[in-house]
């Protein structure tokens, strides 16, 4: 079973006037402003149109493939990090730089154990494919942080707004404070995760996510909190008059070309391309269903875990953001939203996390900041990126133009046999120089 501490987040340093560790763990001077993403330059349409946005004009590096091969191929054995158990069955590794993917590998089994867990043999095995699809886990947040800073564009909803506004039902004792930036910033004060096991049917289990309790003063700390962005999936519902799978495939998905994205993929997916997850749980062996206890329970689709994906989709999602806002033509955010959702909203508040505790508070508007736990040589003011239980990432480097997704099942066929931090850390660096 999924323990009630998720995929754990990163967070980092962006423009804090004070010195603190960060990347390399050495104490650092506030930096200055830095624009999150490079300028784009306006071109004349060949048709006579309105005028395209196209990123500036850079050389394409090296093929990153072999380097990602090389430093990832020893965690499918037992590390001296992971020593019981290797890192992963298997992995998908995908980076893009300068507009263009420039490495792209997988290495592995998609699976590799049946329900017990019992080992295949490798006869019986499926090898990892490049478009193989996997349970984001915990970068589902990312998604749903995006459907929130759209409606924030379109002038629905105020990111200062009490979330009560949006949702009545939310109210109770100490709860009015909380906005729809605190949400987004784990800053809110509510427990982590939902107690919705037992509960009869789905309006019992939203009203149970709504009155989850608080374990802190809003605004006061970063504190990690999978229920404050379930809270924001009902948000996005309410708002938008549809449910969270439709509002992710007409706000993000459809916009941004992104076919093999989604939520409940056992409808949509063919099970040649499905990673598997855990092999020992109640439920057997977890292949194209999520991981996430909470979510499965809530259908699959919340706004905290479920999206499945592949490494060429994510790496859409992170070239996005780093284009400020749009991809091949398709706007999905405004320029000055992206700048805002990129830049540390949390700077001078301590922060809680009994994972990483010596983390730091800084946080975007759904993304982490600047934690060189997993973003490792990539790390700096300006990185952005998130993390996820099962065993994925996302690493976005403005400075370097540069996108890295790394894709692995560690969490099959059991999330406790080894850190996927390690892994994460080597692929950074592989592609760092």
């Amino acid at each position: 079973m999924v323990p009630a501490r998720r995929s754990v987040l990163g967070a980092g340093l962006a423009a804090m006037a004070v010195a603190v560790t960060g990347c390399g763990d050495q104490p650092r001077k506030a930096a200055p402003p830095a624009t999150p993403f490079a300028p784009a330059t306006r071109s004349p349409s060949p048709t006579g149109g309105p005028a395209t946005t196209t990123p500036p004009v850079t050389p394409t590096p090296a093929d990153y493939g072999p380097r990602l091969t090389a430093a990832l191929t020893r965690h499918l054995k037992p590390t001296r990090e992971n020593p019981q158990h290797p890192t992963f069955p298997g992995a998908v590794a995908l980076v893009r730089q300068h507009g263009a993917v420039v490495g792209h590998v997988a290495l592995g089994d998609a699976v590799r154990y049946e329900a017990g867990p019992v080992e295949l043999p490798p006869a019986r095995r499926v090898p990892m494919r490049p478009d193989a699809i996997f349970d984001l886990a915990s970068i589902t947040k990312v998604f749903t942080a995006l459907l929130v800073l759209q409606l924030v564009d379109r002038g629905r909803v105020g990111l200062a707004a009490p979330v009560v506004d949006y949702l009545p039902e939310f109210d109770g004792p100490g709860r009015r404070p909380i906005t729809v930036a605190m949400l987004l910033t784990h800053t809110s004060g509510l427990t982590e995760g939902a107690k919705v096991t037992g509960l009869p049917g789905p309006a019992e289990r939203r009203a149970a996510v709504l009155a989850s309790p608080l374990v802190d003063t809003p605004g006061r700390a970063y504190r990690y909190s999978s229920v404050g962005v379930q809270v924001l999936g009902h948000l996005v519902e309410k708002v938008t008059g549809q449910p969270l799978d439709q509002a992710l495939r007409a706000g993000v998905t459809g916009p941004l070309g992104l076919r093999d994205t989604g939520f409940l993929p056992l409808g949509w997916a063919g099970r040649d391309r499905l990673v598997a997850t855990d092999a020992r749980s109640s439920r057997g062996l977890l292949r194209g269903v999520v991981h996430d206890d909470v979510a499965n329970i809530l259908g699959g689709v919340a706004g905290h875990a479920g999206v499945f994906s592949t490494a060429a989709d994510l790496g859409v999602v992170g070239q996005a953001l780093l284009d400020g806002g749009q991809y091949n033509g398709k706007r999905i955010l405004s320029e000055g939203t992206v700048r805002r959702m990129l830049t540390n909203a949390n700077a001078g508040l301590p922060a809680v996390d009994d994972v990483h505790p010596n983390r730091l508070s800084s946080h975007g508007l759904g993304v982490v900041l600047d934690q060189s736990w997993f973003m490792g040589k990539l790390c700096a003011p300006t990185t952005f990126g998130h993390t996820g239980f099962t065993g994925t990432s996302l690493v976005v480097s403005p400075s370097r133009q540069l996108v890295l997704v790394l894709l692995t099942n560690r969490s099959h066929p059991n999330w406790s046999w080894s850190d996927p931090d390690p892994a994460r850390l080597d692929a950074a660096a592989a592609v760092a120089g």
